[in-house]
Parts: C-alpha cells; structure tokens; sequence
C-alpha cells in the first residue's frame, strides 16, 4: 500500500468552519480514507533544530514558545498557541517522514504540508513553517539525494519556497499559479505559469503538463516534492481559477504518472483548500491518495 502519513495533532487546534483556512478537513481526509481501507504511520514532531534550516532561529523560537510578535501572528493568519505550534511541527514532521518513505518506495503523502508562504524570516498565509523546504534541505543535509524538485500546483504563488532556495541550485522550484491572486509580490521560482482568473480544466491542464515536463526535463530531480492545493477548484473562496473535480483528478494523475514513468520517488502534500463546506474540501483532498496510489 501507499505509505500515508497522519498525526491527530495535524487538527490539533481549534479552529471553526467559519474561519477560511478550515482545520477539520485533515480529520476529514483522514476518516475518508480510512473507510477506504487505507492505513496511516504516525510522524515524530519535527525538531527544532530541522526548523531552524530553513528558518531563523529566531523565529522558530518564537513559534514554539507562544512568544511571535502579534504583528506577524496576524500575517500568517493565526494567534500563536501552543496548539498552533504542535499541529504545524507535527505538520512538518509528517512531510519529512513521507520524503524518507518516497525514497524507501517510490511514492508517499503526507495528509498535510504545502506550507509555502513561510520563507526564511516568517509565515504567512497559515503558513507557520515550510514543511517541504525543511524536509528537502533534511534529505540534502543527510547527503540522501543531490537535486529536489518542488511542483507547485497550489493556486497560490510558491513565493515563501521560491525565496528559501533562490540561491540554491540543489532545488528546482516550479510554480502553476493564478497571476492575479495572492500574493501581490511573486519572486522568481526557477518555472513559473501564472494563469488568468476564471481559466478552466483543458488549459489548466495544458500549462501543468508543460510545467511538469519541463521541470523534469531540467531539472533531472532524485525526488519531487508535489503541492496538490486544490485551491484551484471553481467552488474554493480564495482560488479564482474553475477548475471542477475531473479536472483536479487529471491534474493529479498527470504529476504521479509524469514520475512513475521516468522512476523518479513522488512526495504528496495536500496543500491550500478553502470552502465553507469542509466536507468537500476534504474529497477533493483524497484526489491526491488515488492518484499516487494507481502509479505506485
């Protein structure tokens, strides 16, 4: 079976369905999949010292002792508690175990992650800590592998992860984005595809299947880390794009086939989703799983 990694803490804090980044939805992708038959391995809380590679140290200590300043508490969009603080290094732990997995086996997910707001100096966007860029540099440090790709098909811009390794040649970063969304400044990822508001299924998938080509082409990556927002769905609060459920099912299917084919490991993440309606956010999530699993 697919390696899939879960930790409770991943819903951890309590956040309502009133509130737009909907917490409930990794206890709902969860208890989806279980009805499936799918079973989970439980990640160790990332370190401390795993944060501070991609993050000031600063910083990192702030988050985990309740101590940001209220001012970027507010830019990431969450007040920083405890609970906070334990459902994202759980996050991060999670995505680091799925990278180790994914090597191990050639695919993994994380029911979690795709943090990619959060540069170096802090979070943004519910972004506490970025779980691939920590997890990338991870495999990198333990000398597991030497070229990363990140596919970034959130429908938000990859601007906290483009910043992280603009100046390292180990990772590619590539980003399949709606240009007129959040956020305003977009620094360069090594690829980027932004797209119009309102665009749809055929030529979304279009420019991800270009994005995704030439991403492997160039970069001729050991392992892919995979941002599956599914924010890009004509029903999400904050996507702008119209994608329907086929269409986030092809995409899925073109990125796990796209590495299958050429035998290169695929990390999962879940990524953005936002909608009132926590339950289809969740099915959409499950998207991803079925995907990997089919080119597994």
């Amino acid at each position: 079976m697919l390696p899939i990694i879960h930790h409770p803490d991943y819903d951890a804090a309590t956040v309502g369905d009133d509130h737009r980044f909907p917490m409930r939805k990794y206890t709902l992708v969860a208890e989806r999949l279980t009805k499936r038959g799918y079973s989970f391995e439980q990640p160790k809380h990332a370190s401390q010292s795993a944060l501070e590679r991609a993050h000031s140290e600063t910083y990192v200590r702030a988050v985990l002792t309740s101590a940001l300043d209220p001012k970027l508490a507010r830019r990431v969009g969450f007040e920083m508690t405890p609970a906070i603080a334990a459902r994202t290094c759980a996050s991060v732990g999670g995505t680091e175990l799925a990278a180790w997995r994914a090597l191990e086996t050639g695919r993994a997910v994380n029911l979690a992650g795709g943090s990619h707001h959060a540069d170096f100096e802090g979070g943004a966007g519910f972004c506490v800590f970025n779980d691939v860029a920590v997890a990338a540099l991870s495999l990198l440090q333990a000398g597991e592998v030497k070229r990363i790709a990140v596919v970034d098909l959130d429908v938000h811009h990859g601007d906290g992860t483009a910043r992280i390794f603009a100046d390292d040649p180990r990772v590619f970063t590539a980003s399949l984005h709606c240009e007129q969304n959040w956020p305003r400044e977009k620094p360069p990822s090594d690829l980027d595809i932004g797209l119009e508001k309102g665009t749809e299924d055929d030529a979304y998938l279009g420019a991800a299947r270009k994005l995704v080509t030439q991403t492997l082409e160039i970069s001729k990556p050991d392992l892919v880390f995979y941002n599956a927002g599914v924010d890009p769905h004509a029903d999400d609060r904050l996507g702008l794009l119209s994608l329907t459920d086929d269409g986030l099912k092809a995409r899925d299917a073109l990125v796990a086939q796209s590495c299958f084919d050429l035998g290169v490991p695929l990390v999962g993440v879940l990524g953005g989703g936002y909608s009132k309606d926590a339950e289809a956010v969740a099915a959409r999530h499950t998207f991803l799983v079925e995907a990997l699993q089919k080119y597994s």
